[in-house]
């Protein structure tokens, strides 16, 4: 399929079981998938797994796409809400795991060592609010406040509020970091 067709195109096309479609969809948007999942996971590892579930889920979701807004921005909903899901899945689990001594002594050191392996941002980022964090990686993916409002489902002024305000815990946290 050419690459000049518009993702809405390809989308209703897909919806309708145009394999080739899905496929011109998956191929021009897994990369940035993937860096928003990142972003909001804060974890390779833990995106990559989101990533393809996304994927997966994909052709089931993609018809439900009504073409309102724009397919990417119906895209990052996808990915944010995915996100969402999965944290609270994770809190449900951890819940569950508490008491399980060793099992989650070693689960939790695990996960602190992979903390520590990220890049400051990320980790900064992963202390943030989940409404500030969610915003600032879809700013962050080039997207503008306008669009993430859509993404997210708020205003533009909220977009511009979250955004200020995650500048401002991240500096204090930098500023608390070289004391």
């Amino acid at each position: 399929m050419r690459m000049d067709v518009p993702d809405e195109t390809l989308a209703r096309a897909a919806a309708d079981g145009d394999g080739e479609a899905f496929a011109a969809l998956i191929t021009r948007h897994y990369d940035r998938v993937f860096r928003l999942a990142f972003r909001l996971t804060g974890a390779r590892a833990e995106a990559e797994d989101l990533t393809q579930d996304i994927c997966t889920d994909l052709p089931g979701k993609i018809a439900r796409y009504r073409g309102e807004a724009a397919f990417t921005t119906w895209l990052y909903r996808v990915v944010v809400n995915a996100t969402h899901d999965r944290r609270r899945r994770r809190a449900t689990h951890a819940k569950a795991a508490m008491g399980w001594g060793e099992v989650e002594v070693a689960r939790r050191a695990e996960a602190d060592e992979t903390r520590e392996a990220l890049d400051w941002l990320t980790q900064a980022m992963s202390a943030l609010p989940e409404d500030l964090r969610d915003t600032l990686a879809l700013v962050l993916d080039d997207m503008t406040q306008a669009q993430a409002g859509e993404v997210l489902g708020v205003s533009e002024g909220t977009i511009a509020w979250r955004v200020s305000e995650a500048k401002k815990r991240l500096r204090a946290l930098k500023e608390g970091s070289h004391e």
